[in-house]
This record gives C-alpha cells, sequence and structure tokens, in this order.
C-alpha cells in the first residue's frame, strides 16, 4: 500500500500544478479576476482527484509516459469541479459547504459560481485542443469522448434523472443503476478511456478500460451513499443526511446499509475483473480496493 500512496501523491501533486498552469491569472484577463479566482477556489479546494489520477493510470499500465495525458487529465477534473459549482447552487442542492469549506456560490455569490461553473465547462476543450503533447487525431476523440461523458447522454442527463426521482415514489434499482451509469459513471469510464487514447490503445483496450470505469463508478456511488448515512459532516467536508432531506432514494434507502455495501463489494469485484486486460495492473488494483473501504 505504501507504493500506491506513493505513486497516488505524485499524480495528484502534478494534477494540482497542471490546474494551476491550465488557469493562471495574467495581466491581460485583469477585468475578469473575480471569475478566475471564483474558478481557481473550487478547482484548488482539494478532493481525491480520482479521475485525473485514473487518466494517468491507465496511460501508465499501457506504457506511456503518464505526462503525456496532462491536459486530458487536467480537463477532466475542470469538468468534475464545474459540475460540483452548479450542484452545489440553491436551484440544485443548495449545499452550504463543499470539501470543508464555503460553497463557491457562498464564497462568490450565485452568479460568478454559476459563470466560474460555465468558464470551466469550456476551458477543458481549450486546454486540450492547444496541447502539444497529443495529435489531432487524438484531440478530436479526447473531445469527443469528454462531452459526450458531460453532456445529456452522461453527467447532465444523469443530473436530470437524480432531480425527477426526488418527485417519484417508484424509483428501483434498476432506475438508481441507469442514473448512477450516467451522473458518476460516464465522466469516471471517460477518464480511463482517456489515458488508453493518450496510450494509443487498441479498441478491445478502451472497451475494458471504459467497463472498469462504470462499475468503478457504481461502486463509488454506492459508497457515496452509505457515507450519507454513517459519517460525518467533518469527516466528509460536506453536509451528510441530505439525500434523505432531499427524499432521494438510493442503495441504503432501498436496502439498508449492510445489503448496499455486499452490492458494492460485488460491482468492486466485477471492476477488479475488467483490469485483466491491463495485466492486473498493481496500482489500478490497489487504487479500486482503496475507494471501495473509504471513508470520505
Amino acid at each position: 500500500m505504501t507504493g500506491l500512496k506513493e505513486k497516488l501523491n505524485e499524480y495528484i501533486a502534478f494534477t494540482e500544478d497542471n490546474l494551476k498552469k491550465y488557469n493562471a491569472y495574467s495581466e491581460n484577463m485583469a477585468a475578469q479576476k473575480n471569475l478566475i479566482d471564483a474558478m481557481n477556489y473550487s478547482l484548488e479546494a482539494g478532493g481525491k482527484r480520482i479521475r485525473p489520477v485514473l487518466v494517468y493510470a491507465f496511460c501508465n499500465a499501457l506504457g506511456c509516459d503518464y505526462k503525456k495525458a496532462a491536459a486530458p487529465a487536467a480537463a477532466i477534473e475542470m469538468i468534475h469541479t464545474f459540475s460540483l459549482i452548479h450542484d452545489d447552487l440553491p436551484a440544485m442542492d443548495n449545499d452550504d459547504f463543499r470539501r470543508g469549506k464555503p460553497s463557491c456560490h457562498k464564497a462568490f455569490g450565485e452568479a460568478m459560481a454559476i459563470l466560474a461553473g460555465d468558464a470551466l465547462c469550456m476551458l477543458p476543450f481549450e486546454v486540450i485542443a492547444n496541447d502539444n503533447e497529443l495529435s489531432p487525431e487524438q484531440k478530436v476523440r479526447l473531445v469527443s469522448c469528454l462531452a459526450k461523458g458531460a453532456g445529456r447522454e452522461g453527467m447532465g442527463g444523469g443530473q436530470v434523472i437524480d432531480m425527477e426521482n426526488e418527485e417519484r415514489t417508484d424509483v428501483d434499482e434498476a432506475n438508481l443503476r441507469n442514473m448512477y451509469h450516467h451522473k458518476t459513471g460516464q465522466l469516471i469510464a471517460v477518464s480511463c478511456m482517456m489515458g488508453c487514447i493518450c496510450a494509443d490503445a487498441d479498441e478491445a483496450s478502451i472497451q475494458a478500460a471504459a467497463d472498469y470505469g462504470f462499475k468503478l463508478g457504481l461502486a463509488f456511488q454506492i459508497i457515496d451513499d452509505i457515507l450519507d448515512v454513517t459519517s460525518t459532516t467533518e469527516v466528509l467536508g460536506k453536509p451528510v443526511g441530505s439525500d434523505e432531506e432531499e427524499n432521494k432514494t438510493t442503495f441504503v434507502t432501498l436496502y439498508g446499509v449492510e445489503k448496499a455495501q455486499e452490492i458494492a463489494n460485488a460491482v468492486t469485484e466485477e471492476a477488479l475483473g475488467c483490469l485483466e486486460k491491463f495485466g492486473n495492473d498493481a496500482f489500478l488494483t490497489e487504487l479500486t480496493e482503496m475507494l471501495l473501504k473509504r471513508k470520505n
């Protein structure tokens, strides 16, 4: 596990450096300083950086220098951060805290938070398009994957299902799996695919990475459901009990904590099975197991 922590810290440090570089303040943007500050406030708030880590890990597992994936790794974290800013808004989840500090809209106001999210939705495509390490063909595929993963067929569409479920009383496991597949799984799957694309992987490897990502995303979300009722605000860095307050059906409300954990365990085993295509890469295997046991 020591090797996992060292590599994880290396990947995270590389991500932090790149996020600062890609959204650096310059004098010619003096009039937009408040916007850039709001973007960086949320970008630099920490978090697990799981999505960029997965980009690097799959690139590395295929024998390519992970630093070639700097642009897409930063891009997917920007997309993820934009979604968190908008999720926290009063019109959505209405959360006042994110990662242990005031949400972007509490720190900068609702209008600036909306604009910061919008900007973080657009900047990733500029970052990929302007990268010097990637071929034109890689850029086109990365942009296509990222747009699909964030839009109507991905995270955005999943959020719609999530919102509409709050008004329903007939939400079942199939509905939840579909919602998590889009809302959480798509961006995680795209992260894995991006790492493969940067390494010029074959189609079979890209598909195996996507399958892994969708399964990991489902397990990740089920653990989130569990932590929402078993953890504390101090540990999670965001309010607990919000699922019940918002009338959300989760794996915990359907089956209870113990059964939900069993399902998460089983889905994680399925995800690990997908790694056979990558020689059961040690880092990815240990990371997958660590995420199942996480406490925040």
